[in-house]
């Protein structure tokens, strides 16, 4: 099991499918040796604009949360 950390749009920015849902899915074909190809099928992504957000995405929030803006805000104040 992952940890609740990635965010991924929930809908496609081109044509509205959900796919915020297939995320872990898509992972878990990949490690199961997967092509994309053969995983974003199997995910029954056709068109390539939702193709093209489960491939094209990185997931960023590690190091975002490395980023704290309430600890600088601590320290300005305490200057």
């Amino acid at each position: 099991a992952r940890p609740n950390t990635m965010i991924i749009p929930v809908r496609c920015f081109t044509c509205g499918k959900v796919i915020g849902n297939k995320w872990d899915t898509y992972l878990d074909l990949l490690q199961a040796d997967y092509s994309e190809r053969d995983a974003l099928d199997a995910l029954d992504l056709n068109r390539y604009c939702c193709r093209r957000m489960l491939m094209c995405h990185v997931d960023l929030i590690e190091k975002l949360l490395n980023y704290n803006t309430l600890e600088r805000v601590d320290a300005n104040a305490q200057q």
